[in-house]
């Protein structure tokens, strides 16, 4: 069986990947109260739309002087004037509440100490061990990072097939790894990302012990069997 191996596409005319996000932006500090962070929120939206007060004032009803209040978080506005500014603004609701100081998670574990787990491979004899989980978090999508190894009591499983995305990077040993009806010589420090609705997992184990890290991500809101 022909396998081959992959490198990543260039992006067209030699430009970078049209990414919409900057890994090293430094994001603004939070606002630790909440009408501080709804009004400074109103405000950017407005000036990055390049309307005035009056202007917004105009599309939504709301009296000057109650939007210069809730710009400069002097009030609590209620939901039906923050309804009628996401309309008029053109933005979701939630928008208003970014920047409000909320709890956010971090999951610190050792080496040689995650959670074991069973999953569908498991009956292959693939040892799976969860590096960290967090639920309910801010960012609307659920990541799932395993630890994967594979040694002579394993099986090939091709088959594998579930929602989201899935992100592999070889670490030891060598694996022949299909997605769909493509084969990919895995090696340590190979990469492979991919839409996991397709059939995938390892065609073949060609050194053993083999790992190597999966990171799954799906949505948030979907209910995983």
């Amino acid at each position: 069986m022909t396998t081959k191996r992959e490198t990543a596409e260039q992006p067209e005319h030699g430009g970078r990947a049209p990414f919409s996000q900057d890994p090293h932006a430094v994001r603004e500090p939070k606002e630790n109260n909440l009408e501080m962070a709804i009004g400074h929120e109103v405000r950017a939206y407005r000036k990055k739309l390049g309307i005035t007060v009056t202007d917004l004032a105009a599309a939504t009803g709301i009296s000057l002087g109650m939007l210069s209040k809730i710009e400069n978080g002097n009030i609590s506005p209620s939901l039906t004037t923050l309804q009628s500014l996401s309309r008029a603004l053109g933005v979701p609701l939630t928008a208003f509440f970014r920047r409000y100081e909320g709890p956010r998670n971090a999951v610190f574990v050792k080496a040689g100490e995650g959670v074991e787990l069973e999953r569908r491979g498991t009956r292959a004899g693939h040892q799976y061990n969860l590096l960290g989980h967090i639920d309910n978090n801010s960012s609307g999508v659920i990541v799932e990072p395993y630890l994967i190894t594979l040694t002579a009591d394993s099986d090939v499983f091709p088959t594998f097939q579930h929602e989201g995305m899935e992100f592999l990077y070889m670490l030891e040993g060598e694996v022949v790894y299909r997605h769909g009806d493509q084969l990919f010589q895995m090696q340590p420090g190979d990469s492979l990302f991919f839409d996991a609705d397709a059939p995938h997992g390892p065609e073949q184990l060609v050194k053993l012990p083999s790992r190597y890290l999966s990171i799954i991500s799906y949505p948030q809101q979907v209910t995983r069997g």
